[in-house]
């Protein structure tokens, strides 16, 4: 589903070109001293703006796809990381390397080493004038699961004790898979870059005092009501065409 703020980009859009159609049927009534408000100008701009929101769509529609799949991707993780602590249960390695892989696989998990103060717990600590401190312990931004994947396969590494016969729990396996994520990361990064640019420029076309659809349609609606008047049809058939900004 499309968000409201994207619609609103199309609805902006559709409201400028019903515009454009009305002003073209006031023929030679309308002549703007403004440039920009020329009916030229006017249709300059409706081109402009429809090929921003389109190669837009284009690059969004590249990105999500590759969030996609590197969202597939990730998924199997949490409990392979499960299988991973039963495995290293199963060995004979230290118990201080069952501490440490544990608390990479937490927070690859993002789960809290202690769980969250409950309200009444923060009211008895104050009352008792103890200082508050809750840090967040989620990690779940996959740049940040990554780097602890990484940790957990280079410590798990160091320890020859661990020897699954499960392929994809073996050292081998696990780096294998850290190359497939950070591929799949990678590439969701990448594809994110030209939609950011394809938003300022859309923005831009939109949005930009002065010059952007936004600023330039109430221009005209405010040219129309200056030679027509508020009570005029002309007038009232702008009036019922909103535009706003949103840069989202």
């Amino acid at each position: 589903m499309k968000s409201m703020s994207e619609t609103g980009h199309a609805k902006n859009l559709a409201n400028f070109n019903e515009l454009l159609s009305f002003v073209s049927a006031y023929d030679t009534d309308y002549k703007p001293a403004k440039a920009s408000i020329s009916l030229a100008s006017l249709q300059i701009l409706s081109n402009e703006a429809r090929n921003a929101l389109a190669d837009l769509n284009v690059l969004n529609s590249a990105y999500r796809n590759a969030a996609i799949a590197r969202e597939l991707a990730f998924k199997p993780l949490n409990k392979l990381m499960t299988r991973v602590m039963n495995a290293l249960k199963a060995s004979d390695t230290p118990i201080q390397a069952d501490e440490n892989a544990r608390t990479l696989v937490r927070k690859i998990h993002g789960s809290r080493a202690k769980a969250k103060l409950t309200d009444e717990e923060k009211q008895i600590l104050a009352a008792e004038g103890k200082e508050i401190r809750e840090i967040s312990t989620s990690q779940l931004s996959f740049d940040n699961r990554l780097e602890n994947f990484d940790k957990l396969i280079k410590l798990l590494s160091g320890f020859p004790l661990y020897a699954p016969n499960e392929p994809d729990l073996k050292v081998e396996g696990l780096s294998e898979l850290y190359s497939n994520l950070m591929l799949k990361n990678a590439t969701a990064v990448t594809a994110f870059v030209p939609v950011s640019n394809a938003r300022i420029a859309r923005n831009t076309v939109f949005y930009k005092a002065d010059t952007g659809l936004v600023d330039i349609a109430l221009a005209v609606k405010a040219y129309i009501k200056s030679i027509f008047g508020a009570t005029s049809p002309q007038y009232k058939q702008l009036g019922k065409l909103s535009f706003k900004s949103q840069k989202g």
